[in-house]
């Protein structure tokens, strides 16, 4: 059985690249340029691009399970890929959401095989934006300090395609997955602080100044709307733990601790 994952290099991608080889699956990941994938040993490493479907050729040959990263492109592609999938006889998928159920995660609840959606809310990972200040001068400048996200480890999301992908009774089953703590920005900043072993201070922006940030890296007005409101006013499910890692994987999720000791180097 081999099992194809799209978006290997990302942040989760690589997590379920990973897992899945600790679990013996022969694993083809999926990469725009293999030679900068950097993945793990025992992985066959093959260049294409999931947003677009049409130009894959023989990635599905042997394929019987798919991972699937929603990205914005394959939001619209998604139908095609899944479509191309079956006809390969892919027979499993799981598929980490772009955020809401859209046009991929629709034709995956309707393929009529094997499927897990991942739910993730927010990442562990986004801390890493505040690279920039924090070398500069030691700040880190987000709104809403009130606010508070149970943000999950890429990892632990990595951990729970790998399941789903290798193991009986996840089908039709859709993920909320978030970590155990609760934490405001200003908090994790305290935790970030002590993993790299400098003081770190917190600067409140404003709901503004957050938008314009983003339309600065080139996000178009509309995203950057969405993105900064669903900051300002998380779901439920992105500040309350829900317990899906502990029933899936048996143990508790990683910490932020962890996640800034782990990544303290890339700071």
């Amino acid at each position: 059985m081999t099992i194809l994952v799209t978006g290997a290099t990302g942040n989760t991608g690589r997590h379920v690249v990973d897992h899945l080889l600790k679990r013996g699956a022969r694993v083809r990941a999926l990469t725009r340029d293999p030679a900068k994938a950097k993945l793990p040993e025992g992985a066959e490493v093959v260049a294409g691009n999931h947003n677009e479907p049409a130009t894959l050729g023989s990635v599905f040959d042997g394929v019987t399970a798919v991972h699937i990263t929603v990205t914005s492109g394959v939001a619209e592609s998604g139908p095609e890929f899944v479509k191309k999938a079956l006809a390969a006889g892919v027979e499993r998928f799981t598929i980490l959401w772009g955020g809401y159920v859209g046009p991929a995660e629709q034709a995956v609840a309707e393929s009529g095989v094997t499927w897990t959606r991942l739910e993730p809310q927010e990442f562990m990972a986004n801390a890493l934006d505040w690279r920039e200040d924090i070398r500069a001068e030691g700040v880190v400048r987000a709104p809403f300090p009130d606010v508070r996200g149970a943000v999950v480890h890429e990892g632990d999301i990595g951990e729970v395609a790998a399941v789903a992908l290798t193991e009986e009774g996840h089908h039709e089953k859709a993920y909320t997955i978030n970590g155990d703590e609760a934490l405001t920005a200003p908090e994790r900043v305290s935790i970030l602080s002590k993993a790299l072993g400098r003081e770190l201070r917190y600067v409140e922006t404003s709901h503004e100044q957050a938008v314009q940030k983003l339309l600065d890296q080139g996000v178009s007005q509309a995203d950057a709307d969405y993105v900064v409101g669903w900051h300002a006013d998380p779901p439920p499910e992105a500040y309350t733990p829900d317990g899906t890692l502990q029933r899936v994987l048996g143990r508790p999720p990683r910490t932020f601790a962890q996640w800034a000791e782990e990544n303290a180097h890339r700071f």
